[in-house]
């Protein structure tokens, strides 16, 4: 196993920064086969402004991409993926069963599943305090990372 990550190096393995950022750190992380992440959620997040007035609740859609973020980093840990991006390519037997809301820590578990050339599947599973709050599958793709003005080979 590897060392936890802090928040500057889980940024050194995503491209991802402020506002989309949303893996705080990661506490267990077994390249290329298994992952623990954490987000810290606060009610000083903007979306809680909008999500519910008098009763926030975090967006599915961005518990989703706090549990593919924790997923990339199981791909882009690997050397022979480090520098690249993971696309999402698909979203398989996802369920909500508890709401998360300010306050909670909000840890995910990734499983590395299938790899086949640039394709991988991740089973995830985010809970808090215990409790299952969300799982699903997720597809990704492994691509170059490109710089702006530079033309992609995908």
């Amino acid at each position: 196993m590897e060392m936890p990550l802090d928040v500057e190096a889980v940024r050194e393995l995503l491209p991802h920064r402020y506002p989309m950022l949303l893996v705080d750190r990661i506490v267990e992380l077994v390249p290329g086969s298994k992952v623990v992440g954490l987000k810290n959620v606060s009610i000083n997040e903007p979306y809680f402004n909008g999500h519910f007035p008098g009763r926030a609740v975090m967006p599915g859609v961005l518990i989703l991409e706090c549990m593919a973020q924790v997923a990339c980093t199981i791909l882009l840990s690997t050397p022979e993926h480090r520098g690249k991006l993971a696309f999402l390519g698909g979203v398989n037997k996802c369920r909500f069963l508890k709401p998360v809301v300010p306050g909670d820590t909000l840890m995910v578990e990734a499983v590395m599943g299938p790899v086949r050339g640039t394709i991988g599947k991740v089973s995830m599973t985010a809970t808090v305090e215990g409790e299952v709050v969300a799982r699903c599958e997720m597809l990704f793709k492994i691509v170059e990372h490109t710089r702006p003005g530079e033309q992609s080979r995908e």
